[in-house]
């Protein structure tokens, strides 16, 4: 699903038109970019939390010459589905 159908079934389970779907949806992403970027972590219960962790550098290897190469520490998002959201996959 890309952000143009997401916007669509967001109109359609909520009634609401596409433009304000759209708007809603990008307030959704600024914010949580928003609290990610101060480090806060996002949960909305039953479906998931958002969270920053740090992940420390560490030595790869490039697998078209085999040399070894330095990564780079780095902050990563990481989702984890909440208990409903796993059932309802599941």
């Amino acid at each position: 699903m890309n952000k143009a159908e997401l916007i669509d079934a967001i109109a359609s389970e909520s009634g609401l038109t596409k433009a304000d779907a759209k708007r809603a949806l990008d307030g959704f992403v600024n914010a949580t970019s928003s609290a990610l970027k101060k480090g806060d972590r996002i949960s909305l219960v039953g479906f998931g939390s958002f969270s920053v962790t740090k992940r420390d550098a560490r030595t790869g290897r490039n697998p078209q010459t085999g040399k070894e190469i330095k990564i780079a520490a780095k902050k990563v998002v990481k989702f984890k589905a909440g208990a409903e959201l796993a059932a309802s996959v599941n």
